[in-house]
């Protein structure tokens, strides 16, 4: 493994095809859009590529108009099926050794069946989810984790540095899903983190707890983190603008779950997670960000009056 920002490259910069504009792909390719490259965007909605087009995006008719042309395709959609989907309907106009960097969280699996197309098509597979939110992909401070041929690595600079603070090459094999897996191990302890955020803030409130005391006792020590308090900020303020939404942690969660099924390992506080998210979206929370758990505690997501707590 090596963790390092990515070696720049002397040409031209690439010519960048964008598949998928929603709140990480559109915030990407304002990234490149910032860092000079030429972005072809396509959306499955077209008002969310069009939005691009104020930045100096190029809004494609068609995944095919979007590729034609791309040095590197990156795909942000939401699943493998909706990946694979997109890149058949771009085969036409994907020339052979394309860079393909797949930056969707899709899982193990699905990742290998994407890696398979590319072999099949003579494009050059990248497996390189990405670790950050909205804030953070706004900024250009996304970690990239990457797998791929050493080939791909000086097309790959300028689009990686773009979007991401650093970039961490796992492998030199796309198809072996390092990258992926990797993802799924991080994005269980992002899950955990916001469940345990939501519960514990949750039993303040049901125990009439100050959650400020909460957060003040672990102030500065082993137990604290940022993303404790961002996750708290948004509970307390009721604020569940979608950072990363309940219906993609869902999924998110649900590969997490697989994974660990397939390698016969019970993930149980994955799959409570899991059951957390689904109430949420049966309740229509899907579309709000994933600090909501919080409000899977509450029959119909409705906060109980505090109680004070007793011996």
């Amino acid at each position: 493994m090596t963790t390092s920002p990515a070696d720049s490259s002397e040409k031209n910069p690439p010519v960048v095809a964008v598949l998928g504009t929603g709140i990480m792909g559109a915030a990407m390719a304002r990234s490149l859009l910032r860092s000079g490259l030429s972005v072809r965007a396509w959306n499955r909605t077209r008002e969310k590529a069009e939005a691009l087009v104020a930045d100096g995006a190029y809004c494609a008719e068609s995944p095919q108009d979007a590729v034609a042309g791309a040095d590197v395709v990156l795909t942000m959609l939401n699943d493998g099926p909706r990946v694979l989907a997109a890149m058949q309907a771009a085969s036409a106009g994907l020339a052979p050794g394309t860079v393909w960097a797949q930056s969707a969280t899709v899982g193990e699996a699905a990742t290998a069946e994407l890696a398979d197309f590319a072999r099949r098509n003579s494009l050059v597979f990248v497996d390189a989810p990405v670790l950050g939110t909205r804030q953070p992909a706004e900024a250009g401070e996304l970690l990239v984790l990457a797998a791929g041929p050493d080939s791909a690595r000086a097309v790959l600079a300028p689009v990686f540095d773009a979007v991401g603070r650093r970039t961490t090459w796992v492998d030199d094999d796309g198809s072996r899903a390092a990258a992926s897996r990797l993802k799924l191990v991080l994005n269980s302890w992002v899950a955990a983190l916001t469940h345990a955020t939501g519960e514990a803030l949750t039993l303040a409130r049901v125990l009439g707890v100050d959650p400020q005391a909460f957060l003040d006792s672990v102030s500065g020590g082993p137990l604290d983190s940022g993303y404790l308090r961002a996750k708290a900020e948004a509970i307390l303020g009721g604020d569940y603008t979608p950072s990363f939404a309940v219906n993609n942690a869902l999924k998110d969660s649900r590969l997490i779950v697989e994974a660990g099924e397939r390698a016969g390992v019970r993930l149980d506080l994955a799959r409570a997670g899991v059951a957390r998210f689904e109430r949420l979206e049966r309740r229509g929370l899907g579309e709000r960000d994933m600090a909501a758990t919080y409000l899977a505690s509450f029959d119909d997501g409705v906060e109980p009056s505090a109680q004070g707590g007793g011996n």
